[in-house]
């Protein structure tokens, strides 16, 4: 069979297994949710009505609490696939509907921070592998600790302290300003919240960066392109950093997850109105149905990226089996 073909049964193979791993996901996080000691219906019942036993009976009667656990997890899960995502306990209001106007910013939140971790990880990874040993390089070693040192939450009340109280460039925090509209208009308001976000994964993709470069560098066609005469500059992009980018690209799939996770704390600290601060406010509130399908979502998307890191990996690696 040819390398196509190969690959292409290979995703095949992949995309079946992750319908059982979301299966069992799901379960889990279903599971985990049942075992917590707040009764949902207690968010439904009146003060006045707390300790009416009829009426709480009823309303779990109504919701279907009262069946057994498969047989729940069987009508959530299908009503998932329908697209039905349920109500909010707290208000009432569908989740398609909430996702819907949350999601966007969350994405947007991701997207500029993976934009801005990647550009300067790999950047400051080149400058520090090309410069080893070096001023440069070593200030590149002191942000991948720093960076993967400090927590996101804490680098976002730096950021807040620092360039919005005493500077007063940008805004402590929210998504939008009175007549800024467009996306453009929303990047002042983004940059503080997407930095904080990204700090992590620069320091990530900058030390993967450096390994990876200084290890093509000390390959043979390194040295016969530089025995050749080819400038130190093209050596560098054309040759090392194009023979290094499979690892790093990897790296950079792999962080994906964690922009979206780590979202939910960065997004409180800036009162950023995604569906990171929703999770945090429904675990304050103990709207179950939210919980269960924000997690099971990110959940997904860590899957999704798994499976994308495969792929990438088995095209890009030779040594890689794919029967």
């Amino acid at each position: 069979m040819n390398k196509g073909g190969s690959i292409f049964k290979y995703i095949l193979k992949k995309l079946i297994f992750m319908i059982p791993m979301l299966v069992i996901i799901s379960f889990l996080i279903f599971m985990a949710l049942q075992f917590m000691p707040v009764d949902p219906i207690n968010y439904l019942l009146p003060p006045d009505a707390a300790q009416n036993e009829a009426l709480r009976e009823s309303l779990r009667e109504t919701y279907g609490l009262n069946d057994p656990v498969i047989v729940q997890y069987g009508r959530w899960i299908t009503n998932i696939l329908k697209g039905d995502f349920g109500y909010s306990i707290t208000n009432g209001q569908q989740i398609s509907t909430i996702l819907a106007q949350k999601l966007p910013a969350t994405l947007e939140l991701a997207i500029t921070a993976l934009i801005i971790s990647s550009v300067l990880g790999i950047l400051l990874g080149i400058l520090s592998a090309v410069n080893q040993n070096g001023v440069i390089d070593y200030i590149g070693r002191v942000i991948g600790v720093v960076g993967q040192s400090i927590p996101q939450f804490l680098f976002g009340i730096i950021l807040i302290d620092i360039f919005a109280l005493k500077l007063g460039k940008f805004p402590v925090g929210g998504r939008n300003l009175y007549g800024l509209v467009t996306f453009g208009d929303k990047l002042h308001n983004m940059f503080l919240p997407s930095l904080a976000l990204s700090l992590g994964m620069i320091a990530t993709v900058l030390r993967y960066t450096r390994n990876s470069m200084l290890d093509v560098m000390n390959k043979e066609y390194i040295k016969t392109a530089r025995s050749k005469g080819v400038p130190e500059w093209k050596v560098y992009l054309k040759h090392a950093f194009r023979n290094s980018i499979g690892p790093i690209m990897v790296t950079i799939l792999l962080r994906i997850p964690g922009l979206i996770g780590g979202s939910v704390v960065i997004e409180s600290v800036f009162n950023w109105p995604g569906i990171g601060s929703t999770l945090m406010g429904a675990v304050t509130s103990g709207d179950y149905p939210i919980i269960m399908v924000i997690t099971l979502l990110i959940a997904t998307v860590m899957l999704v990226v798994s499976f994308m890191v495969d792929v990438l990996s088995a095209i890009l690696d030779p040594r890689i089996r794919l029967d």
